[in-house]
């Protein structure tokens, strides 16, 4: 667990890190997720209803599209969930292909959380400062589902508008039920879940930034 409480906000454009001391309430308060200059709170708990079983993806569809996250530690191959999410699995995909992701960082990292990737402003060192903001120009609604959140889970990144999601996404590191129903899940990861651990585990700095980069390309392979 860590010692403060991850908290992003903006100011004139650049984000920064809020430290707080790392409480019950904090716990369980304020989770912010980012893509653009934003802030997002997170609901504390489940959004599933109590007792209501997990939703999952359709097996009957064996044509479900695979990518191929290739990175310096390795390749992580995810498969995507066009019957839970079909606008986010468009976008991702038509992205991918074009090779929009490719050159991207994961520039995010919390161990016991989660890794975030896919801003385009992260293909330049120069705008470190900037990395977060950064999307592809529009934005896909929201389609909240009754996956959950836990390791391999791939989900879209937004803003406190539910429907202001766009390129960024984080993969889970591990389980965490306060944001399930929350964000748009669209995927898991099914082979590499060690470069999950990897990734997650690399030096950062205090706005969770890794120290190195670790650039990413995004193959489409079924």
């Amino acid at each position: 667990m860590q010692s403060r409480n991850q908290q992003i906000s903006h100011g004139g454009g650049i984000m920064r890190v809020v430290s707080q001391p790392r409480t019950l309430a904090s716990i369980l308060g304020q989770l912010m997720m980012v893509i653009g200059v934003c802030t997002v709170v997170t609901a504390s708990g489940s959004f599933v209803p109590a007792g209501a079983a997990a939703e999952e993806p359709s097996n009957a569809d064996t044509k479900a599209p695979h990518v191929l996250i290739k990175t310096k530690f390795g390749e992580m191959e995810a498969v995507l969930f066009p019957d839970l999410a079909p606008k986010h699995v468009e976008s991702f995909l038509k992205l991918a292909k074009s090779g929009f992701y490719n050159g991207t960082i994961f520039h995010r990292i919390i161990p016991g959380f989660m890794i975030q990737g896919g801003d385009p402003l992260t293909k330049d060192s120069a705008n470190r400062s900037r990395y977060g903001t950064g999307g592809p120009g529009y934005t896909v609604p929201a389609e909240f589902n009754r996956v959950i959140h836990e390791k391999g889970i791939l989900s879209a990144a937004r803003t406190a508008d539910p429907n202001s999601a766009g390129s960024q996404f984080f993969i889970m590191a591990d389980k965490a039920p306060h944001l399930d129903g929350q964000y748009s899940v669209f995927g898991e990861v099914v082979k590499g879940l060690e470069v999950i651990d990897t990734i997650v585990s690399q030096p950062r700095d205090l706005k969770d930034n890794p120290l190195e980069r670790i650039e990413m390309t995004i193959e489409v392979i079924q």
